[in-house]
């Protein structure tokens, strides 16, 4: 199983989103740590989940690295994560119209 499957896994069990973007940016780092061939060690992360309510920032990174722990421990390098709740990213949204 490809490692962006296992974080849909994930995530998806464990957070329920609404919305859930997995972007692979391991070619972008090609030639620095952690770049592994093929690809699958850098990624980003954005996803929109009610579980996110009332959490700040470092909260909710920490539920996603915690969920994600074993990965982090293996094959990701790098992982950037965007953690919204769905009011915040109907928000941005609209700013973005």
């Amino acid at each position: 199983m490809k490692v962006a499957d296992t974080i849909r896994r994930k995530l998806t069990e464990a957070l329920s989103p609404v919305a859930l973007h997995i972007v692979d940016d391991s070619d972008k780092h090609r030639g620095h740590a952690g770049y592994r061939e093929g690809g699958e060690s850098h990624f980003t992360v954005t996803i929109v989940s009610t579980a996110f309510e009332g959490d700040n920032r470092v909260a909710r990174q920490r539920k996603v690295y915690t969920i994600l722990a074993e990965e982090l421990a293996g094959p990701v390098h790098a992982l950037s994560v965007f953690a919204l709740t769905p009011a915040e990213a109907r928000s941005q949204e609209k700013r973005q119209q």
